[in-house]
């Protein structure tokens, strides 16, 4: 088809978008649960008890990863020495003891 990579699915020729479809690519951005079965919502709400006994979270612990979530996020990364994204990733779950 017109050059580059395509992979067929349902009938369908789809573009691949300059990855080639028989290649491994790790996602490495923002996680929610090191367990796949595990609720996004009572990660966060871990997350938010985790910060709050820590002194970095005073909001209530809702599972929503809202603005008070996500700024206390960022101190506390900021505060370990860590990329303050404000988001639950993989080094933060790890420097809260959660993965």
């Amino acid at each position: 088809m017109y050059g580059g990579w395509y992979y067929w699915d349902n009938s369908y020729w789809y573009p691949a978008w300059g990855y080639a479809p028989d290649s491994v690519y790790y996602y490495d951005g923002p996680i929610y649960a090191s367990n796949p079965t595990e609720d996004p919502a009572q990660v966060v709400a871990n997350v938010q008890s985790a910060l709050q006994q820590q002194g970095f979270y005073q909001g209530d612990i809702d599972g929503v990863l809202g603005p008070q979530t996500r700024a206390a996020l960022a101190e506390f990364q900021s505060a370990q020495g860590l990329e303050p994204t404000g988001a639950v990733d993989e080094p933060t779950l790890e420097t809260l003891g959660m993965v």
